[in-house]
């Protein structure tokens, strides 16, 4: 009697924590998004000048899909981008991040909203912009974190692995997705070396935990995700997680944490890798490889994440 209780109760607890992580499975759970019936008007603060003007949804969108991706693209990788770009946009009005800053709904800086570059804009963007129109990913009613990458080097990451997030649940990301970017991305994704000087990374390790450390004679990859990447570096006396360290020296300068190698020469530093970005959500040159194959947009973005809705709310 008490095994065949056990096991009933057990039974229900798996089954009541997989419909938690889901999102797609009960959408009876919360409701839909707000659905428009015009497309809305958004306000965006130009970072570069100060001007701050009203422009249409799409209109603005087109000039984020055309700062964020090749417009030489093709259409469908696009217009994969364009549904994640609306995505983070609606989710980050909703949050109210840069009326806080600004007064406005967005911005045209990469640090507090995304990039955005209309000077960029073609017939291949507008196309993938229109195929797209008012469409966004959504898990159980809610918007999902809109992230994607240049390049995850062959195998994606989960947002704790590649960006150390964990403030909220993200059950829809895929990790550990293999879309074999590497075979049409550049050479400098495929393997890339920088060398950083130690003054440099003593002043990273100290801003980002809080003290100095100490004589570096030791540098060593301490914890390694999932995917591969590196969560957690050793730097003399001092153990730093891999995305913050990336962050601290400049993302521009270390391509990825996805590191083949860490060591010493002499007064700097060198790490080794492949990969451009944090490597979590869509790969923007897996996407360019299923576009070329023939993928739909909404088969790109259901390919990195998982349980989701492609809803269109106007």
């Amino acid at each position: 009697m008490f095994t065949r209780r056990f096991s009933f109760w057990l039974a229900v607890v798996l089954i009541v924590s997989l419909a938690a992580a889901s999102c797609a499975r009960n959408p009876q759970q919360k409701p839909v998004p707000k659905r428009y019936k015009d497309e809305p008007m958004i306000s965006l603060y130009v970072n570069e000048t100060g001007e701050k003007k009203n422009l249409k949804m799409e209109e603005y969108i087109a000039g984020v899909v055309a700062a964020e991706m090749d417009p030489a693209w093709p259409v469908n990788a696009l217009a994969a981008q364009a549904i994640l770009a609306r995505t983070f946009t609606m989710e980050n009005i909703e949050a109210g991040r840069v009326k806080k800053l600004h007064g406005t709904d967005a911005s045209t800086s990469v640090e507090e909203f995304q990039a955005y570059d209309p000077s960029r804009i073609n017939d291949h963007v507008r196309r993938a912009v229109e195929r797209t129109r008012g469409e966004v990913a959504t898990c159980r009613g809610d918007f999902i974190k809109a992230w994607f990458s240049a390049c995850d080097g062959g195998v994606s990451a989960s947002a704790s692995e590649g960006l150390a997030y964990t403030k909220t649940p993200t059950p829809y990301v895929k990790s550990g997705v293999k879309d074999n970017c590497l075979s049409i991305t550049t050479p400098e994704n495929r393997h890339w070396e920088k060398s950083i000087p130690l003054s440099q990374v003593r002043a990273a390790v100290k801003n980002i935990a809080g003290r100095e450390p100490g004589d570096v004679t030791v540098v060593k990859i301490a914890q390694k995700g999932p995917s591969g990447r590196a969560e957690r570096i050793q730097i003399g006396d001092v153990q730093v997680g891999g995305p913050a360290l990336r962050l601290a020296l400049g993302s521009d300068q270390i391509r990825s944490m996805f590191l083949e190698e860490v060591s010493l020469k002499g007064d700097n530093l060198i790490l080794a890798g492949k990969g451009f970005g944090h490597g979590v959500g869509m790969c923007q040159w897996g996407a360019n490889l299923m576009a070329r194959k023939g993928k739909t947009p909404e088969d790109i973005i259901k390919f990195f994440f998982r349980d989701i809705e492609i809803q269109k709310i106007w």
